[in-house]
């Protein structure tokens, strides 16, 4: 396996470099003339400015503005954070060893920079805090779900933890607050095919074979909600919300399922309330068998009043 070369600058903000890879062939004489064509977000002359600002870098150095367009060479850059409204909340860590920090998030908060959210993610908030600058996820949570992230520490390791997501090995359990239907029996396991097109919001159920599976128990309820628990066998976007929703019962504060309201970015009343509460698995490094609990509690089950604002 090809090691992937080091990036000549270090990490910014907590983030690492963007790595190019210019083509082998193409009509360019200069590094600007392709980056124009090859960054059409970005402004040319805002390319421009990076250049004469030598922000963009080769193998030997900072590539100045008149900088020739070298085939199959690489260059490396610091993308402009975009503006970000700060999440209030604090993500903390429950766990930390050699290899692994499982950290406990908080509604709201993105796992990994994407879009618009790229230093108010959990990831770039502990890279930057614990002076982790390899710190990678071994999963992802929805920005509006909080509960449990495992993230690794050792590049050398990520291979492990992340196969044992993949392959299914981790036993996970969440709970949500969603409304109580006397009528519904439960405990029941939910099969169906879930699909989730690129550049749309939502998900949804078609038909075909399954591909997500969750099993959904009640453990409470009282003044019209229930208390449940969620424990997914599969890892489908969204399938927990999808699911409850299909039951007639949407996880509340789902601004997605049964119908798509967007939220502004900066509206932190009724989060979802989900929790990814336990994470349970035999460690692939050292054998031992560990389970975390989040420290959080569903904000609408205390009360629902206090929720709401």
């Amino acid at each position: 396996m090809r090691r992937k070369r080091p990036a000549p600058i270090p990490p910014r903000h907590g983030l690492d470099p963007a790595r190019l890879r210019l083509p082998e062939e193409g009509p360019w004489t200069t590094l600007l003339e392709h980056l124009v064509e090859r960054l059409p977000r970005v402004a040319p002359a805002r390319i421009e400015e990076m250049l004469h600002e030598q922000r963009i870098h080769g193998e030997d150095g900072p590539l100045g503005i008149d900088a020739a367009y070298v085939p199959g060479s690489f260059i490396w850059f610091h993308r402009d954070v975009p503006d970000e409204v700060p999440v209030p909340f604090d993500v903390t860590v429950l766990h930390r060893d050699e290899h692994l920090l499982v950290a406990d998030k908080p509604h709201f908060l993105a796992t990994i920079p994407r879009g618009r959210h790229v230093l108010e993610t959990a990831l770039v908030r502990l890279r930057r805090s614990l002076d982790l600058p390899a710190l990678s996820p071994a999963h992802r949570l929805d920005r509006v779900t909080a509960g449990l992230v495992m993230f690794v520490i050792t590049p050398s390791a990520r291979g492990a933890y992340q196969t044992m997501f993949r392959d299914r090995l981790v036993h996970k359990e969440y709970e949500a607050i969603a409304p109580y239907d006397a009528g519904l029996e439960l405990p029941r396991t939910v099969h169906s095919r879930i699909m989730k097109e690129r550049g749309v919001l939502a998900a949804q159920e078609v038909p075909g074979p399954p591909n997500a599976e969750s099993t959904v128990e009640l453990l409470e309820h009282r003044d019209g909600l229930g208390r449940y628990r969620l424990t997914p066998a599969t890892g489908r976007t969204h399938q927990l919300r999808v699911h409850m929703c299909s039951l007639g019962i949407p996880i509340l504060g789902d601004d997605f399922y049964p119908e798509l309201h967007e939220k502004p970015l900066d509206d932190f009343t009724k989060p979802l309330q989900l929790l990814a509460e336990v994470l349970e698995f035999d460690d692939p490094l050292t054998g031992e068998h560990r389970r975390f609990t989040s420290r959080r509690t569903l904000a609408a089950w205390d009360s629902l009043e206090e929720w709401a604002r």
